[in-house]
């Protein structure tokens, strides 16, 4: 299993900062030649052939081109495989009569199929080629990075110091010698030993805004010590200038509030955890503005990573219905949930909406297909049961 932990570049001095900045500019530059000569080839190879590599116009190194070229053959490739995919969805969305979502995909795909990969957000990833570290050293830092082989016979020399999270990760495994280096930060790879978990109980999540976690067994977890909830925090946010220093501080109080939430769960005797499996949820609906900034996709990488850190296997679940259905006797209907209280029309089983909808992912259910949900059988109400053959058996008394 592979971790990276990043630091900061920021006790760099003026001249090596420049040096860096001068060097990333330079490696993007050539990797932009590269994808504009690969972009239009039907077969791109993993590394570029030595026709390719005399048309680039560098100062680098031959080694580095060598590097950039399969860095961006990597970027042309996965380009390409993500087009297939969405080829894939979007006959299925027609196939499926979902016409609204098929053009929409389809303008995506168009447009990556004329514009090229943005490379700003890039990190230059080289391997141990080029790099050598020095973790014992006299001077005040705890290592030095040097970077060779960059061409015109230089070599740039980083200081680090390590962070709590690189000291956790260097004890648990073995640092790996390639980073990737950004004006930034560098970031460092570790190869850690899975671990896999001896318990044998399935755990099932839901989140939410006011209880960011409610597990189902029966921890919720909303509020921290100094009163903070992960929708106070959203409230906060969507009040700041985005850009400002407010609005980056609010962001890393974001974080900071999730990593605490999952902290609060016990992985002892877990063996399964069964969460919602949530994508596009804000796209082609109108939010509320405190929506905008619940970042369900950051708490999952958490919520995940932490998961895998205690060897527990990770199951995303379809989310529909399971805030509808009651956990007791598996009778499901939309009336059932209203806000955070869950009320069963069928056995009046009363309790908390989103204990309710995690008890639901922790079972074995199985998943309704589209074409069912399109019936709406969760207006007048139907028994999703867990040890039925089909998933759902009519509403008859």
């Amino acid at each position: 299993m592979i971790k990276s932990s990043s630091v900061t570049i920021k006790f760099c001095n003026l001249h090596r900062k420049n040096e860096i900045s001068e060097f990333i500019s330079e490696y993007k530059l050539v990797m932009k030649q590269f994808i504009s000569i690969q972009w239009g080839q039907q077969q791109v190879n993993t590394l570029p052939d030595k026709a390719i590599c005399s048309q680039i116009n560098t100062w680098l190194s031959a080694r580095m081109i060598q590097c950039a070229g399969k860095q961006a053959s990597a970027i042309v490739r996965g380009t390409r495989q993500k087009q297939k995919r969405r080829q894939y969805i979007i006959d299925k969305l027609t196939k499926d009569g979902e016409l609204k979502k098929a053009n929409g995909l389809q303008k995506v795909y168009d447009e990556a199929s004329i514009s090229m990969p943005n490379l700003d957000k890039i990190s230059v990833e080289l391997d141990s080629r080029f790099i050598d570290m020095d973790w014992n050293n006299s001077s005040c830092f705890d290592g030095w990075i040097t970077i060779g082989s960059v061409g015109r016979k230089r070599k740039i020399l980083i200081p680090v110091k390590k962070t709590k999270h690189f000291n956790k990760l260097n004890i648990k495994g073995v640092i790996k010698k390639g980073i990737r280096l950004s004006d930034k930060e560098i970031t460092f790879m570790f190869d850690i030993p899975e671990i896999k978990s001896t318990g044998n109980t399935i755990l099932g999540i839901d989140i939410g805004m006011k209880d960011t976690l409610s597990c189902s067994n029966g921890q919720q977890i909303g509020k921290d010590k100094d009163g903070h909830t992960y929708q106070s925090i959203c409230n906060k946010l969507v009040k700041k200038k985005k850009g400002s220093k407010s609005f980056e501080r609010t962001q890393k109080h974001r974080t900071n509030f999730l990593h605490w939430c999952v902290n609060q769960i016990d992985w002892s005797g877990i063996s399964v955890l069964q969460r919602e499996n949530i994508k596009n949820l804000r796209k082609f609906k109108h939010n509320r503005r405190n929506m905008q900034s619940w970042n369900y996709a950051e708490l999952f990488k958490i919520l995940d990573g932490k998961a895998c850190d205690a060897g527990v296997q990770i199951k995303k679940l379809s989310p529909v219905y399971t805030s509808q259905r009651c956990s007791k006797c598996g009778y499901t209907k939309k009336t059932n949930r209203k806000g955070k209280v869950f009320i069963c029309g069928n056995c009046s089983n009363t309790m908390d909406a989103d204990l309710n909808a995690s008890l639901n992912l922790s079972l074995p259910l199985k998943e309704i297909s589209f074409g069912r949900r399109c019936q709406h059988d969760n207006k007048t109400g139907f028994y999703w049961k867990v040890d039925s053959q089909e998933p759902i058996v009519p509403d008859v008394n």
